[in-house]
């Protein structure tokens, strides 16, 4: 016999062998034993949740003469037909291949006649969000006046796509994604019935994998299976699903939590280079991140779901604060969130490195005060007492207390950036900037980058050249913390200036770092003063440049040799 991938063998054939359902499957069943059987079914939730398998159950729970408390005996002739696929009154379809209005009118015909063998004739549609809206009309007319002992399960991941009136004419059950330790209980039986080996952290790898599809889990096994040499290790478990090991998240984050830059891109570099995919490295960093906060506030809540944490783990527990490891939890979300739509993940992970590294802990405001010692509360009442006292005697005097004007404090104005832009240095290399030099450097950029460290990659990747002249480039970055970062670091601005010298003749830079942010102001406010030559962005097309006339007409000439059809002379 052909060999059978796992998720066939280990379908469920009874309500209490679908995993994680327990609330369906039970409804289900007292249904059945107390004869109360709807018309029609809607079977809703993720995929690899059991929503087939629960309507191949019920159309044989139904139907199977030997049925015990609601469950079908999977022993009879009528279950052993519906099992194989080959019961003439059990008729499954696909609407994703099957979704016309003949199709579904043509169903609605023979669902006109009485079942030939059956009890009940039932319709398994699956996918059913794929029908046209023509079909749901034909199907709905069906549902509005059922036969007799004709049942529809309608199944489906989107039910959203479904309309409302076909909805309400159903009796709907949402299946709810299965819990990682229920998952990892059944891999655990399905390799003792096979009599295979396994590390347990091997499965909770593969359950985490998963996401909450049984289906998905038994395919992850499968491939496991045939991957090991007769005992699943944690190890197997991690080549298949491409996620992390616990040593390698141990190290990356201990980079992190130590400001190496360096070594956690190295590191990025390694793991991506060893077939890591973004996604799933971006998730497994986050799980860490979170297993680190559990294990900050209930270590034995963790132990219990883990088994074990490892020596670094621990220590990073202690080490790192809390404010961190919420800091670090929104840079990775947030960087999940765009790596989903782009197609070079890899500067989003070198970026978000940068910053995971980079970042002090921001301070979490606390409501609790210092406790006041008992003398200074003693001190303090000795302290009012004596003023009480003058303040009467001044009254008995005559003297009025007069109160003095009382001057509000001034507000501290918030601060919003820290880093102070080299404005002069910027306005020096306005000056004297040609379009040529600004084309040279952008084509030469992606070489520029391939020639520096991994660091200085990173860094350099998340900004892009505004202006140059023969002395001096002015470098735009997208976040202030690693313009700051740029900025401190004399081997960085060597390396640029040192490689454009190299690939560009007779051309060595002066690097000047300014954030993304700052750019309009600085060039508006250029433009807006007394200089001879006014620069602009000559690659952003989109963007109209407007600028100032004077007196002068050298300032429009010389614009126009510059920029030709990039820029707008506007006359008031």
């Amino acid at each position: 016999m052909a060999y059978q991938a796992l998720y066939r063998v280990w379908r469920s054939q009874r309500f209490d062998d679908v995993v994680g359902q327990q609330a369906i499957t039970q409804t289900l069943k007292n249904a059945i034993i107390q004869k109360q059987i709807s018309h029609a079914y809607l079977f809703t939730g993720p995929r690899g949740t059991g929503k087939t398998s629960a309507a191949k159950i019920l159309a044989k729970a139904v139907n199977c003469p030997h049925s015990q408390d609601g469950e079908p005996c999977n022993e009879c002739e009528m279950c052993r037909s519906i099992t194989a696929g080959t019961q003439e009154d059990v008729i499954e379809i696909d609407a994703a291949s099957n979704n016309g209005v003949e199709e579904i009118r043509f169903i609605r015909d023979r669902a006109n006649y009485a079942p030939t063998q059956a009890t009940y004739k039932v319709y398994i549609v699956d996918e059913v969000h794929m029908l046209s809206t023509g079909a749901f009309n034909a199907l709905l007319k069906t549902l509005e006046e059922p036969r007799k002992n004709v049942i529809f399960i309608l199944a489906t991941t989107e039910p959203h796509k479904i309309p409302a009136t076909i909805i309400s004419r159903t009796q709907r059950f949402d299946f709810k994604r299965i819990r990682t330790e229920d998952i990892m209980a059944h891999l655990a039986h399905i390799l003792n019935e096979n009599q295979i080996g396994y590390e347990e952290q091997a499965l909770q790898v593969i359950a985490r994998a998963a996401e909450g599809g049984m289906r998905d889990a038994l395919s992850i096994l499968d491939q496991a299976i045939s991957f090991s040499d007769g005992t699943i290790t944690l190890q197997n478990a991690m080549e298949v699903t491409g996620s992390l090991t616990f040593e390698m998240m141990d190290q990356f984050i201990g980079n992190c939590q130590t400001h190496n830059v360096s070594g956690a891109l190295t590191m990025l570099e390694e793991m991506l280079a060893s077939g890591k995919e973004a996604r799933r490295l971006l998730e497994n960093l986050l799980v860490y991140c979170r297993d680190l906060l559990i294990y900050q506030q209930a270590p034995q809540l963790l132990l219990e779901k883990a088994g074990h944490v490892t020596d670094a783990f621990q220590t990073l527990a202690k080490e790192t604060s809390v404010a961190q490891l919420y800091q670090w939890i929104d840079i990775l979300n947030a960087t999940q969130n765009d790596v989903r739509f782009t197609t070079n993940p890899t500067i989003y992970l070198e970026v978000a490195t940068v910053k995971l590294a980079s970042s002090p802990a921001q301070a979490t405001p606390t409501t609790t005060a210092e406790p006041i010692a008992s003398d200074d509360v003693q001190q303090l009442k000795k302290e009012v007492q004596a003023l009480r006292q003058e303040l009467q005697q001044l009254k008995q005097n005559g003297v009025a207390a007069t109160p003095q004007e009382v001057r509000p404090t001034p507000k501290r104005k918030a601060q919003t950036s820290s880093y102070r832009v080299p404005k002069e240095r910027v306005f020096s290399v306005l000056q004297e900037a040609t379009k040529q030099d600004l084309v040279n450097v952008k084509m030469v950029w992606d070489d520029l980058l391939a020639s520096l460290s991994a660091t200085q990659k990173a860094m350099l990747r998340a900004s892009e050249p505004k202006a140059a002249s023969s002395k001096g480039l002015v470098i735009a970055f997208d976040y202030e913390i690693i313009c700051q970062r740029a900025a401190n670091d004399s081997e960085f601005s060597a390396a640029v200036q040192n490689n454009l010298s190299r690939m560009i003749q007779n051309y060595g830079p002066d690097p000047i770092f300014i954030t993304a942010d700052s750019w309009p102001e600085l060039r508006k406010e250029f433009l807006s003063g007394n200089h001879e030559v006014e620069p602009t962005e000559v690659f952003e097309e989109d963007e109209e440049i407007t600028l100032i006339p004077e007196d002068d007409d050298r300032v429009v000439t010389k614009a126009q040799e510059l920029f030709g059809e990039l820029i707008q002379i506007e006359e008031n």
